[in-house]
């Protein structure tokens, strides 16, 4: 009976002891971490191990860039033309029509002429009779039969007279009606057999060698700007079509209100533009053939600022700004700061900072390293596994 009264009275105390050994050993579990777990020493520096950043560079080089000036406008023709009747009466025939071409002085109608045509003959008999008449007028002066004032009177009718049959005969010109200007018959607002009356409208022609853009510049290119400044000119309603242009002229003036200079843009090839079309304009202010090029798609915005991360010898980048000295649709020339060769990233750099490692493609990729130290390491614990089991 002793024996089992000694187990009763030790049984607790013993509880108690392995009780507060485990609590002991949980505690210095918590405080190393996962330290004296398998693994846990490396997932420690695993986390603490810096992760590059995967990028896309490219190589600076040279080549050629032009800095050009855009604008939009429609396009107007400088030469449009009302054409109106000069003189009264039916129009008999019509000459042209509406997409006609035609030269100056060409005649588009004409219109009946029998009451200007007497209207003349009428003039030019009065001044038969009165030259007739000054003649025999002119020997009595000579005579000095007839006093200088009456000599004088029929010199003055005389003259009169002749303007008259001057006007009778443009009265009668104007019966046939004639382009003003070289160009096209855009629209024709009369048919045979109207009655025209003086100053009506007849016909608008164009004259399309005068299509010109009217384009407004900022005041700070205009040292820029010169007359026969090439230019280029697109529109949507012609599609991969590029026309040539021109500076034709520079106003002298600045807008005050705008602060712009207004500049018109001549067309060369013009055989499709036509007045009202809406048009891109495009005014190259600097060549040059032989230009440090950096890709826009390297460019970060930062505020008004422009910056790009340049890649160092080490795998990590360096955030530089950068002020351009040209631009053009895909590229920029910075104007200090970079040379020939440097490699810039120009994709992935949203995240980056400044120092960060990074990755290039060609890199080897870091999971598949640690796969590789991951599986010997499995394949060294098994082994020490088998190996220390029989000890414990």
């Amino acid at each position: 009976m002793k024996p089992i009264q000694s187990l009763k009275t030790s049984t607790p105390g013993s509880l108690r002891t392995l009780t507060g050994r485990a609590v002991v050993l949980l505690s210095l579990v918590a405080v190393t971490g996962c330290k004296f777990l398998p693994g846990g020493e490396k997932k420690a520096e695993d986390e603490k191990k810096e992760q590059a950043i995967p990028v896309e560079v490219a190589t600076i080089q040279r080549g050629p860039i032009e800095s050009t000036l855009k604008s939009s406008w429609y396009l107007e023709a400088e030469q449009e033309i009302r054409v109106l009747a000069r003189t009264s009466n039916r129009l008999r025939e019509l000459l042209v029509e509406e997409g006609s071409e035609v030269k100056k002085d060409q005649v588009l109608a004409r219109l009946e002429d029998h009451e200007q045509r007497t209207s003349l003959a009428k003039a030019q008999n009065q001044l038969a009779k009165m030259k007739a008449e000054f003649e025999r007028l002119e020997s009595l002066y000579t005579q000095k039969l007839v006093s200088e004032q009456a000599f004088t009177d029929m010199k003055f009718e005389l003259r009169q007279l002749e303007l008259t049959v001057e006007d009778a005969a443009r009265q009668l010109e104007y019966t046939e009606v004639k382009a003003p200007i070289s160009g096209t018959i855009t629209r024709r607002l009369i048919k045979l057999g109207d009655l025209v009356s003086n100053n009506q409208h007849l016909f608008d022609m164009v004259d399309f060698e005068s299509i010109v853009a009217y384009v407004a510049v900022p005041d700070r290119n205009l040292v820029q700007l010169r007359i026969g400044q090439p230019a280029r000119i697109t529109t949507t309603a012609l599609p991969g079509r590029q026309f040539e242009g021109f500076i034709k002229r520079i106003s002298p003036i600045v807008e005050a209100r705008t602060g712009t200079v207004k500049v018109t843009i001549g067309v060369m090839n013009n055989e499709l533009l036509r007045p009202g079309m809406y048009v891109e304009v495009e005014i190259v202010l600097e060549t040059k053939t032989d230009a440090l090029l950096i890709s826009k798609r390297a460019l970060v915005y930062d505020s008004d600022q422009l910056f790009v991360y340049r890649l160092k010898p080490e795998r990590r980048v360096e955030r530089l700004l950068i002020v351009p000295a040209l631009t053009d649709k895909l590229n920029i020339e910075p104007a200090s700061g970079f040379a020939e060769g440097d490699q810039i990233v120009v994709a992935g750099h949203t995240g980056l900072k400044d120092g960060a490692l990074v990755r290039l493609p060609d890199d080897p990729d870091p999971k598949d390293e640690e796969k590789k130290v991951g599986t010997g390491t499995a394949a060294q614990q098994a082994e020490n596994k088998k190996t220390s089991t029989p000890a414990s």
